[in-house]
């Protein structure tokens, strides 16, 4: 009953934050002019002073900052088509002039690829950090835990795009292994044949539905270095949270009384130690997750790697700034959902949370 409880009292405070997103995002937007404002209601922006002033009169982009707020946020009807424009709640984020269609429909082309990087990346990243964590604490001060110090330091230390380079160098153009982008160009035109059918826009596994295993291996074999990339440089500071976490959790003194009733080694680390120790775990492993599917602009670049993140990089460096805000609102409200389920986990993990 008390997890209930806790659950619901964090599952109200979302409309409040995201409410409090959307305000502050809507502030970014008055430092733009109204005619900048305007991308958010009309393709192509006028550069008729006569025709800008009408566009604007029309959308009421002279009107007080909380009557533009109410019709930004549930839209509003045009007076002279008389079809409900805008409105972030009706899923209308404006016009990108990058992607020359509306954002909305830019998130959802390029969110599919965001979420599958991030599903193949976050099993590694997490599991791994945790597992050499935990490693590198048990064998305190020998010769494994200094290793994984130094592995640690030098991933901290790792520019994400050295790192992409050195092993975008490596393994495609010296040994031709792992190439860049998506997928190829034969798969491509699987995909797109009448004959395969797309489930969930997710390649690896809409193929594995369609039972195409040549496409599957072909986009798993593009997945690869993105993922090598993330999980080293995520490793590093996963590992150096869950090694000093485990530490101190090792230090205490349920660890010796387990110990001293004879409970074999195994046991007390995975039972007792290791549950206390994932707290400040949990923080880090769930903005990773949130990083990822929020897009990694630098990893997605680099490998020409058609997620969230490039298509926002392309749109920061050609000052799309309705392109860039929408993709800002839809990293809000991850981030407020992944903190949500951070809530919740760290109250799995500790019980005492629930009744503070």
């Amino acid at each position: 009953m008390g997890m209930t409880k806790y659950v619901i009292r964090r599952l109200l405070l979302v409309p409040v934050i995201l409410f409090g997103v959307t305000i502050l995002i809507f502030g970014v937007l008055q430092f733009l002019s109204p005619a900048e404002r305007s991308a958010l209601y009309v393709r192509d922006i006028p550069k008729n002073e006569r025709a800008l002033d009408g566009i604007i009169r029309r959308y009421g982009l002279d009107k007080p900052i909380y009557v533009q707020y109410w019709r930004w946020l549930v839209g509003q009807r045009d007076p002279v088509t008389g079809k409900v424009v805008g409105g972030i709640l009706r899923g209308d984020f404006g016009y990108s002039r990058t992607a020359s269609e509306p954002a909305a429909d830019l998130i959802k082309r390029r969110f599919p690829a965001t979420l599958e990087l991030a599903l193949w990346s976050v099993i590694p990243i997490i599991g791994g950090g945790i597992w050499l964590g935990v490693v590198a604490a048990v064998n305190h001060n020998r010769s494994i835990d200094q290793v994984a110090r130094v592995f640690s330091i030098v991933g901290y230390s790792f520019p994400t795009f050295v790192f992409g380079l050195l092993v975008l160098m490596i393994f495609y153009a010296h040994l031709h292994w792992f190439p860049p982008g998506r997928i190829s160009d034969w798969a491509g035109r699987v995909i797109s044949s009448p004959g395969f059918r797309t489930y969930t826009h997710l390649i690896t596994i809409d193929a594995l539905l369609n039972l195409r295993f040549d496409v599957f291996l072909d986009a798993l074999r593009h997945l690869i270095l993105p993922v090598i990339t993330l999980a080293y440089l995520s490793w590093a500071l996963l590992l150096r949270v869950t090694r000093s976490s485990m530490l101190e959790a090792l230090r205490q003194d349920y660890i010796t009384t387990a110990r001293s009733k004879g409970l074999r080694e195994r046991d007390v680390i995975r039972k007792h130690a290791l549950p206390n120790a994932l707290i400040p775990v949990a923080t880090i492993g769930g903005l990773t997750v949130v990083g990822l599917l929020n897009g990694v602009v630098i990893t997605e670049t680099v490998f020409n790697y058609p997620g969230i993140g490039s298509a926002a990089a392309r749109a920061a460096l050609q000052l799309d700034v309705v392109t860039i805000l929408a993709f800002t609102l839809f990293n809000g409200f991850i981030l407020v959902i992944a903190n949500l389920v951070v809530d919740i986990l760290y109250a799995y993990i500790d019980p005492r949370v629930r009744l503070e």
